[in-house]
């Protein structure tokens, strides 16, 4: 058995296919079965799979997050030639990839522009410049490839394996590329310093160590930073993380949510007679065949026809009966999700095949209290899922005699239904008018947000008076823009109304918690006051005390002085004279003389 390595640039046969692939970055071995060096022998050469042994240069990488970032190494050796390849992303229009300085030679690779990349260098002879033009940008925080080559012959540039260049030598001069100072990756000094990630940089067949000279850099990090597959949980609510040369970013386009995390609801107030109106499907064009099946060919994508559906919204409403959602079809397929006249919540379903539309009464409790209530609905053939508020989910199945497939999905609406064809008579008569008076937020269908799609094309409205006119969406009436759909619950602290929401209600919890805390730090703050009340309290006693004793001190020490001297102010009564007396005896006998 005899082995045959291939290097990483040698063309491998793929075995599923037998046809060559260029293996351009791992390094790879495959085995050769059978012994081939002994003559006569019948064994014949083939090759097993290839077999991945890894490269941890190829992934070799640092991040410059700032303009000044810069990593330096040993001066560069090429005098005569020079082989430099690596891979950059980024999202910045230019920077300097790396360089190297003589007393009037140099050798430069740079990014000039979002298309340009550029190879240049003074072997003695003046400066030589390279550039390659993409066709796309090269700023769009992918994976591109720069292998510039130079030697006593030709110069050589080329881009991602498509764009190339190059340049004869000329034929007299000087041919050596005398350098002195440190090889700079990145800008020294942070002229048009690169921003984003270079890996597998190659000089000359040496991989430079960028990771362990990155970790004593500031401003530079390690490694590519940003890894969706590590940070990309942090994007919510269907939020897609979209790499960043020095972290992640969470593109909220699709969702129902703004913010860094796709968290912040985008909610909308609705006036009486305000909806919004989206079109799944375009529009008929005037003079077509009404044919139905010629219609259903013209109009039908291969996304209107649904076996499944996913529905979230909020609301906050003090009026009712009203209509939420409506989503219409081109047969008499609908689904609708409306207040009743007492306030609880109905989710109708119309697939074909029924008299009468599927009808779900969710919960018997009035709804329409001021509250932002959530609703999250899915479908999937004929189960159904929906769940009120931080409720358990409540399943549901379609009748039998129902269709599974919602046919030709149209158009939705929101807070009003305002189109001709097949409606049911019950949402018109009891449920779409005045319509519906409140909030809405986090409304989406199907990966849809058709409200914060309207907010977008208002606020456009008002920035340009002659928006686009090739959105979707529409809307009617007034329509604000605000937070309340998304408020959380809050209760007075002394509301004698019973509670009827449970303590796991997730939008309860911040002002519960905030009303635990307020009367925490109050009594906090009494404690700490009538703490240091006390303390001078019983510094003002101290010193009382220490006053009177101090005074005390003093008078008998006056008394005993009086005693101890003559005259008349020492004799003014027999009282003082006898307590005066020192002898005790003297004192006995005069009381009782003095009782006498």
């Amino acid at each position: 058995m005899g082995n045959l390595s291939l290097t990483p640039f040698l063309f491998a046969r793929r075995e599923d296919s037998g046809l060559l692939t260029y293996k351009e970055h791992l390094p790879v071995s495959q085995v050769a079965v059978g012994d081939t060096h002994r003559p006569g022998s019948e064994a014949k050469l083939t090759v097993g799979p290839l077999r991945c042994h890894g490269d941890n240069n190829y992934w070799n990488a640092a991040s410059f997050t700032t303009p000044s970032s810069y990593l330096h190494f040993a001066t560069f050796q090429g005098e005569t030639s020079a082989d430099i390849s690596f891979y950059f992303k980024t999202s910045a229009p230019y920077g300097v990839f790396l360089e190297n300085l003589g007393n009037t030679d140099f050798i430069r690779l740079e990014l000039k522009s979002p298309t340009v990349v550029s190879f240049s260098f003074d072997v003695g002879n003046g400066p030589v410049e390279l550039t390659v033009h993409s066709s796309t940008p090269l700023n769009d925080d992918q994976w591109h490839r720069v292998m510039a080559e130079r030697n006593i012959k030709e110069a050589v540039l080329q881009v991602d394996q498509v764009y190339r260049t190059s340049r004869l030598a000329p034929a007299q001069g000087h041919t050596r590329l005398e350098l002195f100072s440190q090889l700079y990756v990145g800008a020294a000094g942070g002229q048009r310093g690169f921003l984003g990630c270079i890996r597998a940089l190659r000089m000359n067949g040496i991989t430079l160590n960028l990771e362990e000279r990155a970790k004593v850099t500031p401003g530079v990090m390690s490694g590519c930073q940003g890894h969706c597959t590590s940070f990309g949980m942090y994007c919510r609510n269907g939020g897609k993380c979209v790499e960043r040369y020095n972290g992640y970013l969470c593109d909220c386009t699709t969702t129902a949510f703004n913010g860094p995390f796709c968290t912040k609801d985008v909610g909308g107030f609705f006036e009486a007679g305000t909806l919004v109106k989206y079109n799944f499907m375009p529009e008929p064009v005037p003079g077509a065949s009404k044919d139905t099946k010629a219609l259903t060919q013209q109009l039908m994508p291969n996304d209107v026809n649904l076996t499944k559906e996913e529905v979230t919204l909020s609301f906050s409403t003090s009026s009712s009966p009203a209509i939420l959602m409506y989503v219409s079809s081109k047969t008499q397929d609908y689904l609708a999700v409306v207040l009743r006249n007492n306030g609880s919540l109905q989710v109708r379903y119309n697939l074909g095949g029924l008299r009468e539309p599927f009808a779900i009464d969710v919960d018997q409790r009035n709804l329409a209290n001021g509250q932002p209530h959530n609703i999250n609905m899915s479908r999937q053939n004929r189960s159904i899922s929906i769940q009120l508020d931080h409720y358990p989910p409540v399943n549901y199945k379609l009748p039998d005699a129902s269709d599974i497939q919602f046919d030709l999905v149209k158009t939705l609406f929101l807070g009003k239904i305002y189109e001709t064809g097949p409606i049911d008579p019950v949402l018109i008569e009891r449920y779409n008018s005045p319509g519906f008076i409140g909030c809405l937020s986090r409304v989406q269908f199907n990966g849809v947000a058709p409200l914060k799609s309207a907010l977008r094309k208002a606020a456009d409205s008002q920035a340009d008076s002659h928006p686009a006119s090739a959105s979707p969406v529409s809307y009617q009436g007034k329509l604000v823009q605000s937070n309340c759909g998304a408020s959380p619950l809050t209760i007075p602290p002394m509301s004698a109304a019973p509670n009827p929401w449970p303590l796991d209600n997730t939008d309860a919890e911040t002002p519960l918690n905030e009303e635990r805390v307020i009367p925490d730090g109050v009594n906090r703050d009494s404690a700490i006051i009538g703490g240091i009340i006390a303390v001078v309290i019983f510094t003002i006693l101290c010193t009382l005390v220490f006053l009177i004793r101090y005074m005390f001190r003093h008078k008998g020490t006056y008394h005993t002085n009086e005693a101890k001297g003559s005259g008349e102010s020492a004799t003014e009564s027999a009282d003082t004279a006898i307590i005066g007396t020192d002898n005790p005896e003297t004192i006995d006998e005069s009381k009782k003389e003095w009782f006498i």
